[in-house]
């Protein structure tokens, strides 16, 4: 640890303990939160950010798409200079835990803020970021103001966006966060996210952290089987076109098909069919449209493609067998995306500070860093996660895990920013 950052584990404890309290739900075992983009209990979440990061000091932004930075430029260091940033996000799934997104976004405003009261000078910016709707629970699949930030889609579109009743844009202005321009992250020197792991290999290995050295790419299709509704009892089996039962045929062949590329070519490839709309939805009519989102993933892109390769193979033999009609789309595409070397090594080096040695691992999640990574230098840490569990009530990441993580990122952003020791008065020692 460099002398004089030691973080304040109670300050990052608060924190998340207030940040769990907008859009907190009822449950019987554990804490959880309902906070969706553009909605009050998101309002709530980011107003308490905002102004826990002007309290710090930190100059504070909002861009078209509501994503958020405070930044940190003081007088010693250039201003010119491209940033170093760290965040993460507020949003949640419907029922999630309290540390997904939060930790990041609290952790790196505790990071600054150590840094600010310390005897050390930057040579660069510090910004803290919270992205809009990461989670992609209401206006997008995911990671959506990262890949505004990123350039990989337009303000334009990323506001015209719709949950089926109201766009991104009305939200964000409803809530009063939508503001002006757009957080670009290729102007960032660097960037670092903290995130809990969501799995159990740190638990497994008895660490507190790790550092991740690649996330993985993920693919969704959307598919529509449209056969024919009609009477479950007058219509013969040779009469019918039922599409469900196509649905279920292409299910089987998903998980048939990915059993077998985890066990051939990459143990951590999966697929999920964790979506499914009958229509008519009655138990007495042959279900007559069915619609399914299947989500792909994988640290290998060969292992996606070929998975994507036979859910296109066999929508088409449904059409050719079965005489059904069946669309299916992509929209949402992210490669597999490496880790940089040097913001790696500067976790690493955060870690041997405290004498850890932490293990080096993938992320089977995709995270707003996938989308940075793109465009600048880029690294993720991992906080370790009890029992796995997470986008549930039962997330939960021990105080210490969270404080142990918080000081490695904070001696990360630390040596990235270019901190060293304040020049010492010698005109105040010379008198002394």
């Amino acid at each position: 640890m460099h002398s004089g950052l030691e973080i304040d584990r109670e300050a990052i404890q608060n924190d998340l303990e207030r940040s769990a309290d907008f859009g907190m739900v009822d449950t019987d075992d554990g804490v959880g939160r309902t906070v969706l983009t553009g909605t009050p209990a998101n309002f709530a979440a980011r107003n308490y950010f905002v102004d826990r990061m002007i309290t710090a000091g930190l100059n504070v932004s909002v861009d078209a798409v509501g994503n958020i930075t405070g930044r940190w430029s003081p007088p010693e260091c250039d201003d010119s200079a491209n940033a170093v940033a760290a965040g993460s996000h507020l949003d949640s799934v419907p029922e999630g835990g309290i540390f997904d997104g939060p930790l990041g976004v609290y952790a790196a405003l505790e990071a600054v803020r150590t840094i600010k009261r310390s005897d050390w000078n930057i040579d660069r910016p510090i910004e803290v970021v919270c992205f809009t709707g990461e989670e992609g629970t209401r206006f997008s699949d995911g990671v959506l103001g990262s890949s505004v930030a990123a350039g990989k889609q337009s303000v334009e579109q990323a506001l015209s966006l719709s949950d089926g009743e109201t766009t991104l844009e009305e939200a964000l202005e409803d809530i009063g966060f939508q503001g002006d321009g757009r957080v670009d992250a290729s102007k960032w020197d660097s960037w670092i996210e903290l995130h809990i792991e969501q799995a159990k290999l740190l638990e497994r290995a008895e660490e507190p952290v790790g550092v991740v050295s690649r996330i993985t790419g993920t693919t969704r299709c959307h598919v529509r089987i449209e056969g024919e509704a009609n009477h479950a009892g007058t219509t013969t089996m040779r009469d019918r076109d039922d599409a469900l039962a196509a649905a279920s045929e292409l299910i089987l062949t998903i998980e048939s098909e990915a059993q077998d590329v985890a066990n051939q070519e990459s143990s951590t490839a999966v697929a999920t069919v964790g979506s499914l709309n009958v229509e008519p939805g009655a138990t007495n009519v042959i279900p007559g449209i069915v619609t399914l989102d299947i989500d792909i993933r994988d640290v290998e892109r060969s292992s996606i493609n070929r998975i994507l390769q036979t859910i296109k193979d066999a929508c088409e033999s449904i059409r050719r067998n079965r005489g059904l009609t069946v669309s299916i789309e992509t929209p949402y595409d992210i490669p597999p995306q490496p880790m940089t070397g040097r913001v790696r090594d500067a976790l690493q080096d955060g870690a041997k500070r405290l004498d850890m040695d932490p293990p080096t691992l993938s992320s089977g999640a995709g995270h707003d860093t996938m989308q940075v990574a793109t465009v600048t230098d880029a690294g993720m840490l991992f906080a370790r996660s009890r029992g796995g569990h997470s986008h549930s009530p039962l997330e939960h990441t021990d105080w210490l895990d969270c404080a142990f993580a918080t000081q490695v990122l904070t001696d990360a952003l630390a040596e990235l920013a270019g901190a060293n020791p304040a020049p010492t008065d010698k005109t105040a020692i010379n008198q002394s």
